[in-house]
C-alpha cells in the first residue's frame, strides 16, 4: 500500500490555472465597463460653493454611468463563473 502512494507522489503534478484566456478576456471587458462608468460619473462640481451646478443631475451621471458600472459587475460575475473546460455537444 505504501508503494502505490510513493509512485503517485513521485510523478510531477501538472499545475493548471483556474481561469483560461476566455475568462481573462471577459474580466478585462468588465473592468473596462466599470472604469468607463466611474469616469462618466466624475466631474460636475462647482469651484464656488455658493453656486449650484445643475450638471450634477445630468442623464450621464444619474442613469448612464451607474448602469455601465452594474453591467461591468455582471460581466465580472459571468467571467468568474464561466467554465472554459466545458465540452460542447
Amino acid at each position: 500500500m505504501g508503494k502505490k502512494h510513493q509512485k503517485q507522489a513521485n510523478q510531477p503534478q501538472r499545475q493548471e490555472f483556474i481561469f483560461q484566456k476566455k475568462n481573462y478576456t471577459f474580466m478585462f471587458i468588465g473592468v473596462a465597463f466599470i472604469a468607463l462608468g466611474f469616469i462618466l460619473m466624475s466631474g460636475g462640481g462647482s469651484d464656488d460653493p455658493n453656486v449650484f451646478n445643475e450638471d450634477i443631475y445630468s442623464f450621464r451621471r444619474i442613469r448612464l454611468a451607474p448602469t455601465l458600472v452594474l453591467i461591468g459587475l455582471g460581466i465580472e460575475i459571468y467571467a468568474i463563473l464561466l467554465n472554459p473546460h466545458k465540452k460542447k455537444k
